[in-house]
């Protein structure tokens, strides 16, 4: 009895205590929530670049879970799809049976019809003659409702399953255009892994040294709009500095220009000011891609390189201070280092340290709260 007792006790316990899982971000489309409790966990201790490469590994595995996600659905969409295209031709073959039942009963309870109360009294021999074709007669009219009953829930059965269909395509192409964006996100993600693991070649120092650029570059832009020197007015088309590199490792990688625009105080797309223009992408080696759909000309002239786009990119890593965004556009001209004022405004010039060097910053302040930055000029 002791015994007994004890083991309801511990199915009790057993059946009370709430189940405790694992959380493991593995790529898998269920686990989908279990990244993004991983990444979110990994954010606020994101320091140091092992720390750095478990975020990015969980991103990772976070975009494969989702795409993994994505196709389950497509593959369960399509499988109903498949159903329901079997549904409908049997529906299509009920309904042909019976329209062509329908039809032969239709045709004899037409020539029956043409029998009039008298020529059925004289067709019959007796009375309970009589009365069998009678209701025979009706018996036959039954059917012929049941049969028409049943061929009007066939239709609607038809067309409901039909529209059914018709929403479940739309629901795998919308998911296949997900699918596509998706495995953008993931390239992304893997390149980003890739860049941080070659600009770094997985050596700490090197990996803090590249944050600290890029906070340094940011602290300048700052530190300029409060302090920059007024040049004066300045035309579209003028010149407005040569493109140089503010002293490398300690605030560049190399020489460039980083062109940022500020609406309102806000970052913002350059994209959206510049005209369209093909230029190559070096971010992504996809060759010549056409960028803007503005008015401005581009900063620089000829043949433009980009080195980096405005928003994620694969050097996002380094941009911690404003959310993993490159703030701007970083370019090169293959022919020539003049940068020009891509529209009418007022220059302003500042020299600011960043880092053990000093980084040089142009900006034109175009009225109505809308300022272009012009960084490692010389």
């Amino acid at each position: 009895m002791k015994k007994f007792s004890l083991v309801i006790v511990g199915l009790f316990i057993i059946l009370w205590a709430k189940p405790v899982y694992s959380i493991e971000c593995d790529g898998t489309a269920d686990s989908v929530e279990a990244c993004i409790q991983k990444i979110n966990s990994l954010k606020s201790e994101e320091t140091t670049l092992s720390q750095a490469i478990a975020v990015l590994n969980a991103k990772i595995n976070l975009a494969q879970a989702q795409i993994n996600q994505t196709q389950v659905q497509i593959n369960t969409l399509e499988k109903e799809v498949s159903v329901l295209d079997g549904v409908l031709e049997s529906v299509t073959d009920s309904m042909d049976e019976l329209e062509k039942i329908y039809s032969a009963r239709v045709r004899e309870s037409y020539r029956r019809s043409r029998a009039t109360p008298i020529d059925l009294i004289f067709s019959t021999n007796s009375i309970g003659d009589y009365f069998s074709k009678l209701k025979y007669l009706n018996t036959v009219k039954a059917k012929d409702q049941l049969i028409l009953s049943e061929l009007e829930k066939s239709r609607k059965d038809y067309d409901q399953r039909k529209t059914d269909k018709v929403e479940k395509q739309k629901e795998v192409e919308t998911l296949k255009a997900k699918l596509v964006s998706q495995r953008k996100v993931l390239a992304v993600q893997q390149k980003e892994k890739q860049k941080i693991l070659s600009a770094t070649q997985s050596d700490e120092a090197k990996y803090q040294l590249l944050l600290s650029q890029a906070l340094a570059e940011k602290a300048a832009i700052e530190k300029a709009l409060i302090s920059g020197v007024k040049v004066g007015p300045i035309k579209k088309g003028d010149p407005v500095a040569l493109t140089g590199n503010s002293g490398y490792p300690s605030c560049s990688t190399g020489k460039h220009l980083h062109f940022e625009i500020r609406k309102n105080g806000n970052w913002t797309d350059p994209g959206a000011y510049l005209q369209n223009k093909s230029v190559r992408d070096e971010q992504n080696g996809n060759g010549n891609v056409n960028l803007g759909s503005g008015n401005w000309p581009w900063p620089l002239s000829d043949t433009v390189r980009l080195t980096q786009f405005y928003g994620t990119t694969p050097y996002s890593w380094r941009y911690k201070y404003s959310g993993g965004v490159h703030t701007g556009y970083d370019m090169v001209s293959t022919s020539s280092d003049v940068i020009y004022a891509p529209a009418d405004g007022t220059l302003y010039k500042s020299s600011q340290s960043c880092g053990s060097s000093n980084i040089n910053i142009a900006y034109i302040e175009h009225g109505d709260n809308l300022v272009s930055f012009y960084l490692h000029v010389q």
